[in-house]
């Protein structure tokens, strides 16, 4: 279930538990990723500068676009994981897990613990360099139906999936099929 932050309903979820940010190494990570991003819009902007380096009839002045590119890419490197890093927070409650994220639409996730059907705990390169963890939170449905909680410590994250796989097996609804 999901809301953005102009919606009252959930204004207040936040408030009666504490939400927890993420890992701050989660930063790094998201800035080793941008930067190998920023790495491929650059390369072909600057190969366009090289090739027109000696073309009278060149659009732009050599490295103007290879140079912005740079600039740019730069600057989403150094100021946008702080942003997301800010904007991120979560807390596994008795009955729900509750997520909220988004620097330029910001959106506010419950999720029933009695709603997921298995839960996983990931890891890609780069997060097994700093030992974080993401974890993954599979639900009933078709829309959303996938919840992810990144930049965890790993043990971190193995303890919330194993709390929630006790909710799961001890969930008194579940009738026994015998």
């Amino acid at each position: 279930m999901e809301s953005s932050s102009s919606d009252g309903a959930l204004t207040d979820v936040a408030l009666d538990e504490h939400v927890r940010s993420l890992d701050p190494s989660v930063r790094s990570v998201w800035r080793i990723k941008m930067a190998g991003i920023s790495v491929l819009l650059f390369l072909p902007a600057l190969f366009y500068d090289l090739t027109h380096l000696l073309s009278s009839n060149s659009a732009l002045p050599f490295g103007v676009l290879s140079g912005t590119v740079l600039v740019g890419a730069l600057l989403y490197c150094v100021a946008w994981p702080r942003l997301r890093y800010r904007a991120w927070g979560f807390a596994l409650r008795p009955e729900e897990i509750y997520r909220e994220h988004g620097v330029l639409r910001h959106v506010r996730t419950v999720v029933p613990l009695r709603r997921i059907q298995h839960v996983d705990v990931s890891q890609d390169v780069i997060e097994r360099e700093f030992a974080l963890g993401r974890l993954v939170v599979h639900t009933a449905g078709s829309r959303s139906s996938d919840v992810v909680v990144p930049g965890l410590p790993l043990s971190e994250a193995r303890e919330i999936r194993d709390e929630i796989k006790r909710f799961i097996l001890e969930d008194p609804l579940i009738e026994d099929p015998v």
